[in-house]
């Protein structure tokens, strides 16, 4: 099970963004949807290693919030409210929450397996390097192509060239995220046995 802990950044210097957040992920299909835990933290709880990466990545372009995953086992039954929820994965939360703040990307992951948290950690870190030094414009070619268009499409949608498509993907480091997506899904999956 995955635990997301996230923690709103400079809360005391911004204006409370938590209210907001809650409403944009509110139809995210999780095992306990994002709830306020205290102040300006967030928390929820998946089993889907492939939404935990979407969530990530989704939070990292906010670039407003420090995001801690926590790998492991709940308490059974989950309360009906996240918060009250007990467990190694909420306390591998807790623990990565904190040192995401000062952590390079503002991301982190804790878990029981030491080695393969590790391996988590650092591909979330690759990741996180390669979506924060993303452009407007590269992350606009991105979105599209996440959605399945074609790099034709794409240049007609945004009104380019194929070819200045095809550079700001490459340039966006579209082929890069989509293997580290995989690859973090695959060692979130092996962290969790």
């Amino acid at each position: 099970m995955f635990v997301l802990t996230v923690d709103q950044r400079s809360s005391r210097r911004d204006i409370d963004r938590v209210a907001d957040l809650l409403t944009e992920l509110q139809d995210v299909p999780l095992v306990r949807p994002f709830d306020r835990t205290a102040g300006d933290e967030v928390q929820a709880v998946a089993d889907d290693p492939a939404l935990v990466v979407d969530l990530v990545l989704d939070l990292l372009r906010r670039e407003r919030w420090s995001i801690g995953v926590g790998i492991g086992p709940v308490e059974t039954p989950l309360p009906e409210q996240t918060r009250a929820g007990r467990g190694p994965a909420f306390e591998h939360a807790r623990t990565a929450v904190e040192r995401a703040k000062n952590a390079p990307g503002q991301v982190a992951a804790e878990g029981d397996d030491t080695e393969a948290t590790a391996d988590v950690d650092a591909a979330l870190t690759l990741l996180a390097t390669v979506v924060l030094r993303r452009t407007d414009q590269g992350h606009e070619a991105v979105d599209l192509a996440r959605q399945g268009l074609s790099q034709a499409r794409i240049a007609e949608r945004l009104g380019i060239s194929k070819q200045a498509v095809s550079q700001r993907l490459a340039t966006a480091g579209w082929q890069a995220e989509l293997a580290g997506r995989e690859l973090v899904r695959r060692l979130l999956e092996r962290a969790d046995r």
